[in-house]
């Protein structure tokens, strides 16, 4: 690797894209580029059309590349290019790669349906996380297809090949079609058991494989290199490195230092639009509770994802007229800020839930309490994700490591603390804020080199931070809040 190799990450997420501009030895970022998304529905539905996100790309790129220049850094000092995206959508394209439809997005639950149409065909949740790892929900990019097919029949039938959102951007760039195993196994039609596409389950929702990507063997793979027309749109080198990308998810654990060349079994809790948990394995996770994803380096990444999080209670705080910090613990009062139905539980159709009003309760506690609720929705499905990686969540070995907090929520001081005093675990906080952008760098330099990504990542030392101790932990809030969840039928 050349000392002034820069590789770029990309993060395409459901709100924006940006493009970090890495140095490939030390993994300081040296310039971001942001460029904003639309998404567009109602009653449901959540679609982008992936045009913008390529043109937010450029963007980014072009924003990123004028930063550059301020350093007196050249384009041609950029050897690699990787893309993770968010995770599930739905693209759909002609045989010139044109999209034929604005995309379905993870978050849209107009497949709920669907998606328990699929869960019953096979036989129940057992029979699925036997061969893919996940049971189908809304959000999976089957019951997308499905939703298509049941009432879209021309776009389907039309399709030339499908993607998902990143595969779209790869494409873009390398001018072929690829994706990796770590966003292929949130689609419910690849097997985490046999490492490939499942033509049963293919067969099941009438698609043809011919329609699919090739699956490179990890995310850092490099599946072809940029293409003069892309690399014109871009303003970069033709002929750098393009790597085969993953999803958002995996590509944060890779920015963390997680995996088989690094940290394995330590959780990870993401607080942004929606709630995550996660962990790097080498047990392949088989829990109808989880995601059981395959992540970008051949490891596993058992993956618990809740709808409302950070967004559902910045609703909150907007209907009480309150700042987002302006909270305090919530006493009596339960708060479920299902504004968007929830994934796990799996509960497409609900809404919000307030119980537990007093003539005390003040509109600071009520925000308290919305916080409370999201938090120990998530953290509910932490000790999920510990035992699916083999582990007793609540042995001293497990609950004394620390749990890392990453996301926008993560650098809000209320979020911070609800976590803290909910999980009664030790958190850390890692220094950068990019994670998602710093995995996809460091897949782009396994493409332009061949070192493990992760490998990269753990060295760059990005998984490092501000550790806090553990607190009591707050079991009269928790129990209050669980026994509203399952009443829910969660």
């Amino acid at each position: 690797m050349p000392s002034n190799a820069v590789v770029i990450g990309v993060d395409s997420s459901t709100q924006s894209t940006k493009a970090a501009f890495t140095d490939a030895v030390t993994g300081r970022m040296l310039a971001v580029g942001r460029a904003p998304h639309q998404v567009t529905g109602e009653r449901g539905a959540r679609e982008t059309h992936p045009e913008v996100w390529w043109t937010a790309l450029a963007e980014a790129v072009a924003a990123g590349l004028k930063e550059l220049a301020g350093l007196g850094v050249e384009p041609s000092a950029i050897t690699g290019i990787a893309v993770a995206g968010q995770q599930h959508g739905l693209v759909v394209l002609d045989r010139a790669g044109t999209p034929l439809r604005p995309a379905l997005l993870w978050n849209d639950t107009r497949s709920a349906p669907q998606a328990a149409a699929l869960t019953e065909a096979l036989g129940g949740p057992d029979a699925w996380t036997a061969r893919t790892g996940s049971v189908p929900v809304a959000s999976m990019t089957a019951a997308k297809w499905q939703w298509l097919r049941e009432n879209e029949p021309a776009a389907a039938d039309a399709a030339a090949a499908v993607r998902l959102p990143h595969d779209f951007l790869t494409e873009r760039l390398a001018g072929v079609a690829a994706t990796d195993p770590g966003d292929a196994s949130g689609t419910c039609w690849y097997s985490t058991a046999a490492g490939a596409y499942d033509p049963g389950l293919l067969d099941l929702v009438g698609l043809d494989p011919a329609l699919l990507p090739p699956v490179a063997t990890t995310g850092g793979t490099r599946v072809g290199s940029l293409t003069a027309a892309a690399a014109t749109r871009l303003g970069l080198p033709a002929g750098i490195a393009v790597a085969a990308g993953t999803g958002d998810n995996m590509a944060a654990a890779v920015g963390l230092g997680l995996g088989g060349q690094g940290l394995l079994d330590h959780p990870v809790l993401s607080l942004g639009t929606s709630g995550t948990v996660f962990a790097a394995t080498r047990t392949r996770p088989a829990s109808p509770a989880l995601a059981g994803f395959a992540a970008a380096d051949g490891t596993y990444l058992p993956l618990a994802c809740t709808l409302n999080c950070t967004l559902a209670v910045d609703k909150v705080a907007s209907l009480l007229g309150l700042d987002r910090e302006a909270a305090e613990a919530g006493g009596e009062v339960v708060l479920l800020p299902y504004l968007d139905g929830e994934r796990t539980p799996d509960l497409p159709g609900a809404s919000g839930m307030l119980t537990g009003l007093r003539h005390a309760t003040t509109r600071q506690q009520i925000l308290g309490a919305a916080y409370e609720g999201a938090a120990v929705t998530v953290l509910r499905a932490l000790d999920e994700v510990l035992r699916a990686c083999g582990r007793d969540p609540a042995a001293p070995d497990t609950a004394s490591r620390p749990l890392r907090l990453v996301g926008g929520g993560a650098k809000g001081h209320h979020w911070v603390e609800t976590v803290r005093r909910l999980s009664g675990r030790p958190l850390l906080l890692p220094s950068s804020g990019e994670l998602v952008a710093l995995g996809a760098a460091a897949l782009a330099a396994e493409a332009a080199t061949g070192e493990d990504a992760v490998a990269l990542a753990a060295g760059w030392g990005a998984g490092s931070g501000t550790e806090l101790p553990a607190v009591e932990r707050d079991l009269e809030t928790w129990e209050r809040v669980s026994s509203a969840v399952e009443g829910l039928g969660g």
